[in-house]
């Protein structure tokens, strides 16, 4: 049996994406925990600081405890572009009265170490406390270079990983901008194809009927010869809240045409649209609105159709009949709703 990457199968590759993907999205102060914890056994001493300018408070302990005091002294030293390294604390001029050098918690050994950032400047530092005097040899010289790099590829690869999923994010949106139409913030006619589509898909597998409601509000062609598009765009967007306010969450709304709305309700029966087109129509006649200052009594019409009378149907079938609903309902006069039945006599067609 061979044991090259021939035989890496794509479960393994899945699981190696999510571990890698864990990682990137690993929280920052985990991170740095892991890092630390590193620190202490590749250098043997009693604490490792990755310090980005304040480390006190992190371990939650007391201001009193060892690991506090240590943060403490961490924290009272700037970071610094220079690898410093104090064999023996005492013997140093500036920090041999230090507070926690002179008394406890007697630190003796100290190192610092820079962590640069993807413009090269200094954004942290790697701190080595000890409680004994040591010398660092050249060996652990070039392991903690290595260590403070290995720090910097991982911070890098952090802020890439993040610059990604905002690039997902922007791409995301801009995609979801390019589906909605910009006045009515409904679904435009590209998308509400596309819902259709999915939703039709679905329900077919749930044995479960879809229907199609247009709707056209009667007055909006008087409106905008009356008082311009401005003002109808208003009218328009004032139906959509209404017609909004009469279909549930996950029914789908988009305009089809300049002025048409289509709307795709899964599950819904024949009855059911009927239904829904009956409550549109008097949630918009019963509350009139203010054109020009003038208080104005609108209507709608509206063509209905049902996968549960047309089983056959695709989607663009399902379009067309309801459109041809639409144009008998607006034939027949405002304030209209009519269903495409198979045999209907006065449908247009």
């Amino acid at each position: 049996m061979s044991d090259s990457l021939d035989g890496f199968s794509s479960t393994k590759t899945l699981m190696v994406n999510a571990g890698f993907e864990q990682l990137l999205t690993e929280k920052f102060e985990a991170k740095i925990g892991r890092f630390e914890r590193l620190g202490l056994q590749l250098f043997s001493v009693a604490n490792c600081f990755v310090t980005f300018g304040h480390v006190s408070g992190r371990s939650g302990g007391s201001g009193r405890s060892i690991t506090e005091m240590e943060a403490g002294f961490s924290d009272s030293l700037p970071l610094t572009e220079e690898f410093v390294i104090i064999p023996d604390l005492i013997t140093h001029s500036a920090l041999a009265s230090h507070r926690f050098v002179a008394g406890d918690p007697f630190i003796r050994f100290y190192v610092s170490y820079p962590i640069y950032g993807q413009d090269s400047k200094l954004v942290a530092c790697i701190r080595l406390i000890d409680y004994q005097t040591k010398a660092f040899s050249e060996r652990e010289h070039l392991l903690l270079t290595d260590f403070a790099t290995l720090i910097e590829r991982e911070l890098a690869l952090g802020v890439l990983y993040q610059n990604q999923i905002e690039l997902i994010k922007q791409n995301r949106n801009l995609k979801r901008e390019s589906l909605i139409d910009p006045l009515l913030g409904t679904w435009n006619k590209v998308a509400i194809a596309r819902s259709l589509r999915i939703e039709m898909e679905r329900c077919v597998r749930a044995q479960k009927p879809l229907s199609l409601l247009f709707v056209y509000v009667d007055q909006i062609d008087e409106v905008r010869a009356a008082f311009g598009a401005a003002v109808s765009d208003q009218l328009l967007i004032r139906a959509v809240s209404r017609v909004r306010s009469c279909i549930r969450p996950f029914d789908a709304m988009g305009r089809f045409g300049s002025d048409q709305l289509l709307i795709v309700l899964p599950g819904a029966s024949h009855l059911v649209v009927m239904a829904v087109a009956e409550r549109i129509r008097l949630a918009i006649k019963v509350h009139p609105e203010m054109i020009q200052e003038t208080e104005t009594t609108i209507s709608i019409c509206a063509g209905v159709v049902s996968t549960d009378t047309y089983p056959d149907a695709d989607p663009e079938m399902l379009i067309s009949l309801a459109e041809k609903a639409l144009l008998s309902a607006r034939s027949a006069g405002n304030n209209t709703v009519v269903q495409a039945m198979p045999g209907q006599p006065d449908l247009i067609i």
